[in-house]
């Protein structure tokens, strides 16, 4: 499969660059739409070379694709972490701040740490000097790298969880609201690792015939968003 067309490049780094920031921090996430599993959080400094990766924003690619472009970007990555906000820290904090809660200890383990920071449209509390652009994953080689990471992390979990809590199919839908999973919750009800506090989920809990009164097929609950 070829790479996608649309490709990264330097010109939010070089914003913070052109400031004396060179240790700049590209950040994604995978997982926010899913109801189940965590929410997975990359930071990735890459060497300030600008210089030609394969990187894409992780959506563009196969899986395969990933799995090869994640191995690159720990190869060559100056610092790199990964964290997660599990339900029940999604459930206490909500979405958002659960996202934030992973960004800030990803970023705390970079080492060396990060001078300034791009991100994929998420405003990040913090004191560094900041980029938030919308697709940001997509225009990046930094956010790219970092959203690879996050994927490809919180994908491998998803199998793990898909042999720990077999039936619903996690490894296949990743825990988003895909007309397979909410046959599963029909049928085997809410697990362990399902965020109660999403309304599909809460609703079940509340009234268990809920789900069964919802259309089975909605294109908008199978669409796979980070």
């Amino acid at each position: 499969m070829s790479v996608p067309s649309v490709t990264p490049d330097w010109a939010f780094e070089r914003q913070h660059w052109r400031r004396g920031y060179f240790r700049v921090a590209g950040v994604d996430e995978a997982g926010r739409g899913a109801w189940a599993g965590p929410v997975t959080v990359a930071a990735v400094i890459l060497p300030g070379l600008a210089q030609d990766y394969p990187f894409r924003d992780s959506k563009q690619l196969s899986a395969a694709q990933r799995e090869e472009f994640a191995t690159e970007v720990r190869r060559v990555a100056l610092a790199y972490a990964v964290e997660h906000a599990w339900p029940e820290e999604i459930d206490r904090l909500n979405i958002l701040g659960a996202t934030h809660t992973a960004a800030a200890r990803a970023l705390a383990r970079l080492d060396p740490p990060p001078q300034a920071l791009v991100t994929d449209y998420l405003k990040l509390r913090t004191d560094l000097p900041l980029l938030a652009p919308p697709r940001a994953d997509a225009l990046s080689y930094s956010v790219a790298a970092a959203s690879l990471l996050a994927k490809t992390e919180r994908d491998r979990l998803m199998r793990e969880l898909d042999e720990q809590h077999p039936g619903y199919g996690f490894a296949g839908h990743k825990g988003y609201g895909a007309p397979g999973h909410r046959v599963a919750l029909r049928e085997l009800g809410v697990s362990a690792v399902h965020r109660r506090s999403y309304a599909p989920i809460r609703a079940l809990l509340e009234q268990p015939q809920s789900l069964f009164e919802q259309p089975l097929f909605d294109p908008s609950l199978s669409n796979e968003v980070k």
